[in-house]
C-alpha cells in the first residue's frame, strides 16, 4: 500500500512536466508578435512564443535552442535554416506578406513625407532614421533596398540608428527618440504612439514574405504542426489581415 502511494505521488509530480511538454515553442520574427500573440491565445495547448531578429533566431536554433516552429520575416533567414537542415523542408509555407512604411511620432507636425532626399533630410532635422540593421534584420534589408531604389540612401545613410529587430526600431519613434523610422505597416498599426507619413511602393524592395516551417527533430512537432495548420485557415488569414498584414 505504501509503495502504491509513493508511485502515485511520483506520477502526480511528473504530470506538470508532461503537460508542459505539449506546448509548442515558436520562434518568430518580431514583426509577427501582435498577430501570433492573438493566435496563441485562441489555440490549445497555447504556444510559447519567442520573438527576435529572424536570422538571430535561425542561428539560435542552429546552436540547439529548443524551438518547435520557426516563422521568419524573410526568405533568406528561412533559407539559412533550410540549408543547414534545421527545418522540415516539406512543411515550409509562406504565411502572409507585408508592406513598408515611414513613421513619425503621433504628435509630430509632419503629416505627409515626400520620398525625396530633401524632404527626408528636412524631416530628420539632424535626428536619426530608426530602422532594423540593414545587414542582418529583414526589415532593415528591405528598408535599404527601398531607400536605394528611391534615391534616398546616400542622403540618409549617415543618419541611421540601426536596431536588432523591427520592434526595437519602432520603439525609438514611439518614445520620440527618433523623428522617423522605417517599419512594416503591421508594426505601425500596432503602435498607437506613431503615425504613417509615407509608404514605399511595393516595387521598391523585394516582396516581403513570412515563411514558416517545423523545426527538424522538434519535441512537440504534433502540436506545432496543428498551430501551423491553424495559421493557414480562414480564421488565421483573417487574424493576419486584422493586424495589418497583406494576403499572401
Amino acid at each position: 500500500m505504501k509503495t502504491f502511494r509513493v508511485l502515485t505521488l511520483l506520477a502526480c509530480l511528473a504530470l506538470p512536466q508532461t503537460v508542459a511538454a505539449q506546448h509548442p515553442v515558436v520562434f518568430a520574427g518580431s514583426s509577427l508578435k501582435s498577430a501570433l500573440d492573438e493566435a496563441a491565445q485562441s489555440f490549445s495547448p497555447s504556444p510559447r512564443m519567442s520573438y527576435g531578429g529572424s536570422l538571430t533566431l535561425a542561428r539560435q536554433i542552429e546552436q540547439g535552442a529548443p524551438a518547435d516552429l520557426f516563422c521568419a520575416a524573410d526568405s533568406e533567414s528561412m533559407d539559412y535554416a533550410a540549408q543547414r537542415k534545421l527545418i522540415e523542408a516539406s512543411t515550409r509555407v509562406d504565411l502572409t506578406s507585408n508592406s513598408l512604411v515611414v513613421v513619425a511620432h503621433r504628435t509630430a507636425p509632419l503629416q505627409e513625407l515626400a520620398l525625396n532626399p530633401e524632404a527626408f533630410v528636412q524631416a530628420l532635422g539632424g535626428g536619426r532614421l530608426s530602422l532594423g540593421h540593414v545587414e542582418s534584420v529583414p526589415a532593415g534589408k528591405y528598408a535599404r533596398a527601398a531607400l536605394e531604389s528611391t534615391g534616398l540612401w546616400e542622403a540618409v545613410r549617415q543618419h541611421l540608428a540601426m536596431s536588432e529587430n523591427v520592434r526595437a526600431a519602432l520603439l525609438y519613434v514611439s518614445r520620440n527618440e527618433a523623428p522617423l523610422g522605417i517599419v512594416y505597416a503591421s508594426d505601425a498599426q500596432a503602435e498607437r504612439q506613431v503615425k504613417v507619413v509615407a509608404r514605399f511602393p511595393a516595387g521598391s524592395h523585394p516582396r516581403i514574405v513570412y515563411p514558416c516551417a517545423l523545426v527538424a527533430g522538434a519535441k512537440n512537432s504534433v502540436a506545432a504542426k496543428r498551430f501551423l495548420d491553424f495559421l493557414q485557415t480562414d480564421a488565421g488569414r483573417a487574424l493576419f489581415a486584422k493586424h495589418g498584414f497583406v494576403a499572401n
